[in-house]
C-alpha cells in the first residue's frame, strides 16, 4: 500500500482536490462523538452543580468555537496544514520544535484512546458476555485497524466518518433519553455540587478535551473550497455536536449519580451504545490523530515515505497505550490546552495582523530558519498558564484562555522590537 501525494503535506491543496464543507464537518463531528468528550462531560459534571456544569460547558464550548473558527478559516484560506502554518510562523527550526511537541502530544492522545478502548472493551465483554479478554490483543488490534485506515489518508477517514455519524447520533440520543427517563430534568437540576474543581479548571478541561482538534483543524479544513466553509465546519461540529455530546455525558452522570460512563450505559440497558462509542468513536478519532501526526513529522522531514512513517508512528502510539497513560485524565487535558493554545494565538496574530502575505503570495520568499520572537511568545504564554494553574497569577481564571491571550499579545509587541527580523 502507498499513500498518494494527494495528502499535500508540504504544499497548498489545489482547487481540484477540495471538497464541500459538509464532508469535512462530518469528520470533525466524529471527533466530537469520541469517548474522551463523553468522559470529560462525566468528570466535570461530578465536580459541579448542574447549573454550574452547564455554565462550564457553555463557556468552554464558546472558547473552542472562537478558536476553531479562526484556525479553520485560516486553514481553508491558505490550504496549508497546521504544521506548514507553524513553519511560517515559527521558522523551519522553530517549527521543528513546535511540531515535535505536537507529534508527541498527538501520539499521547493515540495511546490514551487505545487505552480507553481496551479498558472499555474488557469491561463490556465481561459485563455483557461474561468473557474475560486480556488488554494486549485488544490494544494491538485497535492500533492495527486505526493505522491501516490512516494509510489510505483523508478520503478514507471521510468515508468512514460518513458511515458512522448516524450511528453515534442515535447513541447520544439514547443516552439523553435514558437519563431523563431515570430522573426528570427538574430533579437533575436540584443535584448538589461536589465543588471539586474551580470554574476556570472546569472550563480548561472542556477546552482541553478538544483543543488538539481545534488547533490542528487546518489539517482537514484545507480541503474546504472557501474559508467560510471552515467556519461552518466549526459551528456544526463544536457549537452544536460537541456541546450536545459533552452535555449528554454530564447529564447521564448527574442523573444516575455515577462517574463511570460504561456503568451508566449498562444501567440504562444500552450496552450496544457503549460498544458503538468505544469502537467507532475511537476508530475515527485515532485515525485522525495519526494522520495529523504524520503531517507533523513529514512537514519537518519531508523525504520520509508516508506509508512507512504512518506504520512507525502507529506502532509507537500503540506502544504508548501499554504505558497506562490514562491516569490523571483531566490533568492531561489541562496541560494539552496549555501547550497547544499559545501556538494558535501566535498564528492568528501573524496571519490576521502582521504578515498575511507570508502565508500566500510571499510564502517562499519570507520563509525563515527560525523566528525567536514567536518561540518566545509561545513559551511565555505557556508559562503564564502554568503559573495560573498554580494560583500564582491569572488573567481570566481560565488557563487555556490566558495562554492564548498572553502569547498573542506578547508576539504582537515583540514584532515591533528590533529591526533585524522580517516580521
Amino acid at each position: 500500500m502507498k499513500v498518494e501525494s494527494t495528502e499535500f503535506s508540504t504544499e497548498p491543496v489545489p482547487d481540484e482536490h477540495t471538497v464541500s464543507w459538509i464532508r469535512v464537518a462530518i469528520i470533525a463531528s466524529m471527533v466530537a462523538f469520541s469517548l474522551p468528550v463523553f468522559l470529560a462531560g462525566v468528570e466535570i459534571a461530578i465536580s459541579f452543580s448542574p447549573l454550574r456544569t452547564l455554565e462550564v460547558f457553555v463557556v468552554g464550548t464558546v472558547i473552542l468555537t472562537v478558536i476553531g473558527c479562526i484556525t479553520a478559516a485560516i486553514g481553508a484560506n491558505t490550504r496549508l496544514s497546521s504544521y506548514m502554518l507553524n513553519r511560517i510562523a515559527f521558522g523551519f527550526h522553530g517549527a521543528a520544535l513546535v511540531n515535535t511537541a505536537f507529534a508527541i502530544s498527538l501520539l499521547g492522545w493515540f495511546g490514551v484512546n487505545i487505552d480507553l478502548f481496551s479498558g472499555a472493551v474488557q469491561r463490556l465483554t465481561v459485563d455483557i458476555y461474561a468473557v474475560s479478554v486480556p488488554a494486549w490483543p485488544i490494544e494491538i488490534f485497535a492500533g492495527l485497524i486505526m493505522t491501516v485506515t490512516t494509510v489510505f489518508g483523508f478520503r478514507a477517514i471521510n468515508t468512514l466518518s460518513a458511515f458512522l455519524v448516524p450511528v453515534l447520533i442515535a447513541v447520544t440520543a439514547q443516552l439523553i433519553v435514558g437519563s431523563l427517563t431515570d430522573q426528570s430534568l427538574t430533579q437533575i437540576m436540584r443535584t448538589p455540587s461536589a465543588n471539586e474543581l474551580s470554574f476556570g479548571d472546569g472550563v480548561s478541561a472542556v477546552v482541553g478535551s478538544a483543543i488538539v482538534g481545534a488547533v490542528i483543524l487546518p489539517d482537514i479544513t484545507r480541503f474546504v473550497r472557501h474559508w467560510s466553509g471552515g467556519i461552518f465546519v466549526v459551528l456544526t461540529s463544536y457549537l452544536v455536536i460537541q456541546f450536545i455530546v459533552i452535555s449528554a455525558g454530564g447529564l447521564s452522570a448527574t442523573a444516575l449519580e455515577d462517574d463511570d460512563l460504561l456503568n451508566i450505559m449498562l444501567t440504562l440497558g444500552i450496552g450496544w451504545a457503549a460498544f458503538a462509542i468505544v469502537i467507532f468513536g475511537s476508530w475515527v478519532l485515532n485515525s485522525l490523530n495519526l494522520y495529523s501526526t504524520m503531517l507533523s513529522v513529514e512537514s519537518t522531514a519531508p523525504k520520509l515515505n508516508n506509508t512507512s512513517l504512518i506504520i512507525i508512528l502507529g506502532s509507537l502510539g500503540t506502544l504508548a497505550a501499554f504505558m497506562n497513560i490514562l491516569n490523571d485524565f483531566l490533568s492531561f487535558l489541562f496541560y494539552l490546552a496549555v501547550i497547544f493554545v499559545p501556538v494558535s494565538g501566535i498564528i492568528i496574530v501573524d496571519y490576521l495582523i502582521l504578515r498575511r502575505s507570508a502565508y500566500h503570495e510571499d510564502r517562499l520568499l519570507l520563509q525563515q530558519k527560525t523566528r525567536p520572537k514567536a518561540i518566545a511568545a509561545w513559551g511565555l504564554g505557556a508559562c503564564v498558564a502554568l503559573m495560573g494553574s498554580w494560583s500564582w497569577i491569572s488573567i481570566t481564571n481560565i488557563a487555556a484562555l490566558d495562554a492564548m491571550i498572553v502569547a498573542a499579545l506578547a508576539y504582537y509587541l515583540l514584532a515591533f522590537i528590533g529591526t533585524t527580523e522580517t516580521r
